[in-house]
């Protein structure tokens, strides 16, 4: 399975070249006038990315020199001995709405789980975190050097952090986040103060930022309490879902909130009115040329990654929509 999968994205890529964008040392630069443009993986990726390894390759091929690792890969890795599903929605929060998952469809509403079901999955959870919390760091640190010698920063880490976690625990992922190199935590933005108040608390003991993502759940002043809360919460701006949430540009918010915001995810949408779809870039309303532009002009120090949503043409795979909207990025940028 795996020779197949690497033999896919070696034949997707054909016709790419010139896409890919290196050093003058051989290595991924994907950095266009100052603005550094990553990726989410492996969810950009879909089914094509199953480990550390396979994604690491894929952001060589492409020439994309930074990265937001989900916790997913980053565990398998370490030697995990188990993979929960998706954490349940945190309090305050909510799912995507419509354009959510891969493919552009709204999610399904969860259904409640048997009890049964909640036992089975406590017990898993369980299980995970005495594995986590007897875990040796050297292993994250041997993952950062593997994607650091080949040209590759990891700038996040995505976890979902919970208010009711222990402080070992807590110690845990933000240890994990630093034996990486990633400056900062990404998870949903829990809309409960009280949430928002401990992860904080708990960040700034590590000296590690927690970024907190939107769906659609956000106003333009969601994030404030936390920020008042502590100078380690800060912001991952999803500037698609902003827009279908909010009605309004996304510019606005970054100019104003830009010394927080530590890195933002890229994606087209529809309007609100035009039915809030996710599309391939540039035949949304998310003024994504404009957002990155400003950017550049202005000097913004964060990273802005691609996070591939759209659902995919017939006849092309997500390596090729990855390297198309890397594209997009540097033309705007040029």
């Amino acid at each position: 399975m795996m020779a197949t999968r690497r033999e896919f994205a070696r034949s997707s890529l054909l016709g790419l070249a010139g896409i890919k964008w290196v050093s003058a040392a051989g290595k991924p630069r994907s950095v266009f006038n100052g603005v550094h443009i990553g990726v989410i993986a492996p969810y950009s990726f879909r089914a094509l990315s199953p480990n550390a390894e396979q994604v690491l390759q894929y952001l060589v091929q492409l020439g994309i020199s930074t990265v937001e690792l989900q916790n997913s890969v980053v565990e398998a890795f370490a030697g995990a001995p188990i993979r929960l599903g998706p954490p349940p929605v945190p309090v305050g929060g909510q799912r995507p709405a419509a354009g959510g998952p891969p493919g552009g469809a709204a999610p399904p509403v969860p259904r409640p789980l048997s009890p049964e079901e909640r036992e089975k999955r406590r017990k898993a959870e369980e299980e995970l975190w005495q594995w986590r919390l007897a875990a040796s760091m050297d292993k994250f640190v041997q993952l950062r050097k593997l994607y650091n010698d080949a040209g590759v920063t990891i700038h996040a880490f995505k976890f979902e952090l919970r208010p009711d976690l222990t402080e070992a625990q807590f110690a845990y992922v933000f240890n994990v986040a630093k034996a990486l190199g990633a400056t900062h935590v990404t998870m949903e933005l829990n809309l409960d103060p009280a949430a928002t108040e401990r992860i904080g608390k708990e960040a700034e003991n590590h000296k590690v930022y927690v970024a907190y993502h939107n769906h659609t759940q956000v106003k333009p002043d969601s994030w404030d309490t936390a920020l008042r809360q502590s100078r380690y919460n800060g912001i991952n701006l999803d500037v698609g879902h902003y827009l279908v949430a909010t009605g309004e540009s996304p510019i606005p918010f970054i100019e104003k909130y830009w010394d927080r915001i530590h890195s933002i995810h890229l994606k087209d949408r529809k309007s609100r009115d035009r039915g809030g779809d996710n599309v391939p870039w540039g035949e949304g309303d998310t003024p994504l040329k404009e957002i990155l532009q400003m950017m550049a002009r202005r000097r913004y120090p964060f990273p802005a990654n691609i996070e591939l949503e759209y659902p995919i043409p017939e006849g092309s795979d997500p390596l090729k929509e990855v390297a198309r909207c890397l594209e997009f990025a540097r033309r705007a940028l040029s």
